[in-house]
């Protein structure tokens, strides 16, 4: 197995997004995760939205590199074939809403029993206090209540607005996988393991303080109402098509103006500094919109590129695949699934040089390793042919999953 975290092992008893694409870094990482599911209650992100032979592409998505298992732990055969598999593992990740691992008889303290330098995660919405902490919550919910959908307006006067990406979902999955390697890392100086507490409302509110919270930095000297420097975005319309084009210093501007043949505008007072640029934004900016209109999208990405001017074409998703910057960087890869078929995917981010990182195997079915996780710590195949029918499992045998 490659990857830098080769040699973990991590229990994944979470669902939807924030959890499973956690798990999933840490899986491309080289981290043995076994997922669990209930086998009447599987992650219900399997079958929902675009697919192909029953596997949805948000699951595949989010749940490469990992083993599956299906356990019933409302009963106690299946709560005690989980706790086996937890003595074997370094990390045990779960979002339930607070309360409900206490009830399962698989909270923190539980499990320190079986596993006492365990890294156990868990992940939630609103955390584990407050009026909110045992109510559901959906990423939407978050971008509101967080202050992020009136960054995105632009102004706390104007129409709150989503960004059209569940955000505050995969945030909390970067912020828990990066939790737990550095609580790993914790653990090889001390032996000891810890219990570590994400919760989305926290990722995307530490997120959003380093850039758009500056307002509310200074106590005592708070802003009452927050608006952006301008409310005209960065993309830019040309002759047939729209770019963005980025001029954030004095060289870059001067670049502009000479290229777009209004050297001009490097004698008005308004933008003389950056500073100055940014309070006259909206000036600025129409001015940069009416030049561009003037010639072929085309044209200008190579007449500001030549000047050094950064920019860059607005592509849909289907282009950006087929963009030779992302086809020469070897993001977007290609790779068969046994039941899916033939699919893409974005390559790990991190890419490790020593211990490099890979897409072993793609997304599993429901069960499909339960015979072999449960056999790894004793149970014999009659134990567990006797469990699946007593609904204790789903499972299927490794020479049915192809």
């Amino acid at each position: 197995m490659s990857g830098p975290l080769s040699g973990y092992r991590v229990i994944d008893f979470t669902s939807v997004i924030a959890g499973p694409f956690a798990t999933m870094m840490l899986a491309d990482q080289g981290a043995d995760v076994i997922k669990v599911e209930a086998p009447q209650r599987p992650d219900h992100t399997r079958h929902t939205g675009h697919g192909l032979n029953d596997l949805s592409a948000t699951f595949l998505n989010n749940n490469r590199n990992k083993r599956s298992i299906a356990i019933d732990v409302k009963s106690a055969e299946g709560r005690e074939a989980l706790i086996k598999l937890v003595a074997t593992a370094d990390v045990f990740i779960q979002n339930f809403r607070p309360g409900v691992v206490e009830r399962l008889g698989i909270s923190e303290p539980e499990l320190r029993k079986v596993t006492p330098d365990l890294i156990y995660v868990s992940m939630s919405g609103w955390g584990e206090n407050g009026p909110l902490s045992h109510k559901p919550v959906y990423d939407p919910i978050i971008q509101a209540l967080s202050g992020l959908a009136t960054v995105q307006a632009g102004s706390d006067q104007d129409r709150p607005r989503l960004i059209r990406t569940i955000l505050p979902d995969k945030l909390t999955g970067v912020t828990a996988a990066q939790a737990v390697t550095a609580a790993l890392a914790g653990r090889a100086k001390t032996g000891e393991g810890q219990h570590v507490k994400v919760s989305m409302l926290d990722s995307i509110i530490a997120f959003l303080w380093s850039s758009d919270m500056g307002g509310q930095t200074f106590v005592g000297n708070e802003v009452s109402e927050q608006r952006a420097a301008t409310f005209i975005d960065l993309i830019y319309e040309t002759k047939d098509d729209y770019i963005t084009v980025s001029t954030m210093t004095n060289v870059q501007w001067k670049s502009f103006c000479e290229v777009a043949g209004r050297e001009d505008l490097l004698a008005d007072e308004r933008f003389a500094t950056p500073a100055l640029r940014d309070r006259n934004a909206d000036a600025r900016l129409n001015l940069i919109q009416e030049v561009l209109l003037e010639k072929p999208a085309a044209e200008w990405l190579q007449t500001l590129d030549d000047a050094g001017v950064p920019c860059a074409p607005v592509l849909t998703r289907k282009q950006m695949i087929d963009h030779p910057q992302i086809k020469a960087s070897g993001i977007v890869v290609e790779h068969d699934h046994p039941h899916a078929g033939r699919l893409r995917q974005a390559r790990p981010a991190a890419r490790f040089e020593s211990t490099p990182t890979s897409i072993r195997q793609g997304a599993p079915l429901l069960g499909q390793h339960t015979y072999d996780l449960l056999a790894e710590v004793g149970y014999s195949e009659q134990e567990i042919d006797a469990m699946v029918e007593a609904d204790v499992l789903h499972a299927q045998k490794p020479d049915e999953t192809g």
